[in-house]
């Protein structure tokens, strides 16, 4: 990689995308960007983790080795303060419960707590956060309403009101959220809560399909074995106090009864896996997440993953690859309109773009805004100190 070396063809190890990872290698090769230098950034990125795991899966022991398994489960252990503090808030959201029905107004603002704390769950990221301290990552997963409040000024684009709108339009239609998920650990614990909030709290879902990777992924990315592994570290007793520390009864209980609802969703199918849905092994159309392309040709690339999606009422999209992905991974003028970026993908269904910023793209921030960052010096693209809450609603 250092020597900007050729890229070699993914071998056939039987896994998925083999043959568009080399057509479109070939295609490269053929304008002489085919090197590690050379090569679209998101194609290399993306075909680099292919890579990674077409060298397992031509092993006889390591075929379903993740390498960064632990590294994964270990930051997720230091995010123990702030699960506890979110499941007593989740605590007391229940004693709540009978005063929130037909309270739209109430809904609505603690709807806007749930998406800001699921945005910036997004902020705890293993490939940016190699050195940050466990009182660091603390700090960056403080969800307290002082905290919301003053994080309100980095949302250079904020569709909160929107979204929040289209969910009040789907009152009694027992609707469905999809999640296509980004970072496992503490990440998937808001995304959990996020949606046990959406099917417990209000009238409008009745069911939540989560869609992970089918392999380790960017480092970090969401597993179908992250995933249950995430249930059972939850209530593990000893999981959060490896460092020796006992954390208090009361938060453990509280905890435990969250986590407890979540399993019994799965098990009845309001919240499900997209690889197991109905308890049948169904991974065929995951494999586009893991795939080189944009999201722009979903319909036509995976046209199941996009009649599937088209049948949801809300498409949630989480994180920065992900949005890379739904814009084209092209640096638009940071004015273009996010319908515009989305390109044929736009109209296709409800969707919503959750995403701290750590790269370069980015879309319906006004140039004013772009141009007083920039004049402070600020890496508001990249620093994942701003994000983006993007929505667009769907023509179905």
């Amino acid at each position: 990689m250092a020597r900007d070396k050729e890229l070699e063809d993914i071998p056939a190890d039987g896994e998925a995308c083999v043959e568009e990872y080399n057509v479109e290698l070939q295609r490269l090769s053929q304008k002489s960007q085919n090197t590690w230098f050379t090569a679209p950034w998101l194609y290399a990125e993306c075909y680099l983790y292919r890579l990674f795991h077409a060298y397992f899966k031509q092993t006889v022991h390591w075929r379903e080795f993740d390498p960064f398994f632990a590294q994964k489960q270990e930051m997720f252990k230091n995010s123990g303060s702030a699960i506890y503090q979110i499941a007593s808030t989740m605590h007391e959201l229940e004693s709540e419960k009978a005063k929130l029905e037909g309270d739209s107004e109430k809904l609505g603002v603690l709807f806007k707590e749930m998406i800001q704390m699921c945005l910036w769950g997004n902020a705890t990221d293993l490939s940016l956060l190699t050195h940050l301290s466990p009182s660091d990552i603390e700090h960056l997963q403080t969800v307290g309403k002082d905290a919301q409040e003053a994080r309100k000024e980095f949302i250079l684009k904020d569709d909160q009101d929107q979204v929040w709108e289209h969910i009040e339009s789907l009152k009694d239609k027992g609707s469905r959220c999809d999640f296509i998920l980004d970072n496992a650990g503490f990440e998937l614990f808001t995304d959990f809560v996020f949606a046990d909030f959406l099917v417990t709290y209000t009238p409008y879902f009745s069911q939540v399909v989560f869609h992970p990777k089918l392999f380790p992924w960017f480092v970090s990315d969401v597993t179908p074995t992250d995933f249950e592994a995430t249930i059972a570290s939850l209530l593990s007793p000893t999981f959060f106090s490896s460092d020796g520390s006992v954390s208090p009864p009361e938060s453990v209980a509280r905890l435990e009864t969250m986590v407890n609802r979540w399993k019994s969703y799965l098990s009845d199918g309001t919240f499900s896996l997209s690889t197991n849905i109905g308890g049948v092994n169904n991974t065929a159309m995951a494999g586009f997440w893991t795939s080189p392309w944009p999201y722009w040709n979903l319909k036509e690339r995976a046209p199941l993953l996009w009649e599937s999606l088209n049948k949801s009422d809300l498409v949630i999209f989480k994180g920065d690859l992900n949005y890379r992905k739904l814009t084209g991974d092209v640096k638009w003028p940071v004015s273009t309109s996010f319908s515009a970026a989305l390109g044929p993908l736009a109209g296709s269904f409800p969707l919503l773009s959750l995403r701290t910023n750590k790269a370069d793209v980015a879309v319906g921030v006004s140039q004013e805004t772009a141009d007083k960052l920039d004049s402070r010096g600020e890496k508001w693209r990249v620093s994942g100190k701003y994000a983006l809450i993007s929505f667009l609603a769907g023509t179905h």
